[in-house]
């Protein structure tokens, strides 16, 4: 069963959050359960449909694999045990390039590149909380897509701290650090 608003105040483990209705999306950040509906909009859909072929054709034979939503992504480190694990997300896209951290479950531990489209909902908390959230776990490329605007802010880590992002708008094209030689035309994203 999930957590009623009154529960809402409790803190929660992995172990709790697997006992939630599968029907449900929900995240857990430092024990406090996020409820991930509404529905995304077919604009979100649209964009996350083409950001992630494009990365995922790219990644054919390479030992990365990009992951889409819902897909649990527990930042701990591998032997933590469900119940001591505080952190699941589900980012809209994630690259992961150990395929150690790949169980039946997600990745446990923090992917390489994680990518979150914007909504009014999310906004907060993924320009504030996941930001802190993902710098201290040590996501190397961290991608806010803003569809209204068009816009992709990318940050990347540096001596473990993201700094200012590089802020790209069409007719841009974003190169990958994780990636040398892929580029992400946002012609092709946003259209």
């Amino acid at each position: 069963m999930s957590p009623t608003p009154k529960e809402l105040s409790a803190s929660y483990s992995y172990a709790d959050y697997l006992t939630w209705p599968e029907d449900e999306r929900w995240e857990l950040i430092d024990g406090v359960p996020f409820n991930m509906t509404p529905a995304p909009t077919p604009k979100h859909q649209e964009i996350l449909g083409e950001l992630f072929r494009i990365l995922a054709n790219w990644l054919k034979g390479n030992r990365c694999r990009a992951y889409m939503a819902p897909f649990d992504v527990r930042l701990a480190g591998s032997e933590t045990l469900d119940t001591e694990i505080d952190k699941v997300v589900q980012p809209d896209i994630s690259v992961v390039c150990d395929p150690q951290k790949i169980d039946d479950r997600g990745c446990l531990g923090a992917p390489d590149m994680i990518i979150e489209i914007l909504s009014p909902s999310t906004f907060k908390k993924d320009l504030g909380i996941k930001l802190t959230l993902y710098e201290s776990s040590g996501v190397k490329e961290y991608w806010v897509v803003y569809p209204l605007d068009e816009i992709v802010m990318v940050f990347i880590l540096q001596n473990g701290q993201y700094g200012k992002p590089t802020v790209y708008s069409v007719p841009d094209e974003i190169p990958v650090e994780l990636f040398e030689d892929l580029t992400i035309p946002l012609e092709s994203v946003f259209r």
